[in-house]
């Protein structure tokens, strides 16, 4: 009895080569930068649309983003067969802790140019008001 051991072998020198890299799930980077006024995060998602997106606070007043993405090359052709087929399937979450200056409320988040970008706006400062009484000399 024969087996076909030589299949996986072929196929395997065949896809895994310097001319055809794999694909390697990593991360997108997170920038954060602070003002006066604001915090603002940037996450890099090239291809990403606002429909990939979901940025919400949670029960514990954590900013969550999570981004997910499927896409599936279909190929309708009944006189070949798979010996391989990918699909693409990307998904990230990451959770931030909000400052206690965050004004929650007012957060608001944007997708443009590949780069998802949201802005947390600082509690304004309320000057504290000094009364005292002034000891006459």
């Amino acid at each position: 009895m024969r087996t076909n051991s030589w299949i996986p072998t072929v196929f395997n020198d065949l896809f895994n080569n310097e001319f055809m890299t794999k694909a390697s799930a990593t991360a997108p980077a997170i920038n954060v930068k602070e003002t006066d006024k604001a915090y603002t995060v940037e996450l890099a998602a090239p291809g990403m649309k606002k429909e990939d997106f979901n940025v919400h606070i949670n029960d514990e007043g954590n900013l969550l983003i999570k981004m997910e993405k499927h896409e599936e090359q279909k190929e309708e052709d009944k006189s070949t067969r798979y010996l391989r087929r990918e699909f693409s399937y990307s998904k990230f979450e990451q959770t931030l802790i909000l400052p206690d200056d965050v004004e929650k409320d007012q957060i608001s988040a944007k997708v443009e140019h590949g780069v998802l970008t949201v802005e947390l706006p600082k509690h304004e400062e309320q000057k504290a008001k000094v009364s005292r009484q002034i000891e006459i000399g």
